[in-house]
């Protein structure tokens, strides 16, 4: 079961979602886009929270409102977290997160430090909260398929791509043979290097000319 929330408008068209549990977790850490971003409460057991990026966007790129939704979010999912004031959340890229085969059921590291943000939680904020479960939609979606699904999808466009770029180069080179062949003929009809009918004419042996030669 994983559970999705609506964020504030304001903040975009943006869906944060999250598993029912520790084996929901395994499956969203195994089947995660590399548009998403997780959360979690640190060095606390929490809800692992994710936000699903559009395409080409960065960390760089969420707004004020969007980490206030989130890190509310992962705060009240938390046993503990959720009871005390001023807690961390860390954030980082889907693909920072770093699973061994030695690591516990939804347990995680990261590849980089460098790329795990922290916000500070100051207190828990009920009318975000209570928002965010009013748009709470419960399904049971098959992660890999919609993984795989999308993983073909984008092959089939690199590979569109690659074929319009080939196609291109082969008409800018055919493009090149062509100016080069005009070029080339030009330079055979210049002026000065051509000859007439008339020069080749004025140049030639008469038959008369050439039978008294060779007599």
């Amino acid at each position: 079961m994983v559970f999705y929330f609506k964020v504030r408008p304001e903040a975009g068209d943006y869906t944060i979602f999250m598993g029912l549990d520790k084996y929901e977790n395994e499956d969203l850490i195994k089947y995660g886009f590399p548009e998403d971003i997780w959360f979690h409460v640190d060095k606390m057991s929490s809800a692992h929270v994710y936000v699903r990026l559009n395409k080409g966007q960065t960390m760089d790129d969420m707004s004020e409102g969007l980490l206030e939704d989130c890190a509310q979010l992962v705060k009240a999912n938390s046993i503990q977290g959720n009871k005390v004031n001023n807690i961390d959340v860390v954030y980082t890229p889907w693909y920072n997160l770093k699973k061994t085969p030695s690591m516990d059921v939804g347990q995680v590291g990261f590849h980089n430090p460098k790329l795990v943000r922290t916000i500070k939680v100051e207190k828990r904020i009920n009318e975000i909260v209570n928002r965010l479960n009013k748009t709470k939609v419960e399904r049971k979606p098959d992660l890999k398929a919609e993984r795989e699904a999308v993983s073909a999808a984008e092959k089939a466009e690199r590979k569109a791509q690659l074929r319009d770029k080939k196609r291109r180069e082969e008409m800018e080179r055919l493009e090149k043979e062509k100016q080069a062949d005009i070029r080339s003929y030009k330079g055979l009809m210049v002026q000065e290097k051509m000859t007439s009918n008339k020069q080749i004419a004025s140049g030639s042996k008469t038959l008369q000319e050439l039978e008294e030669d060779f007599m």
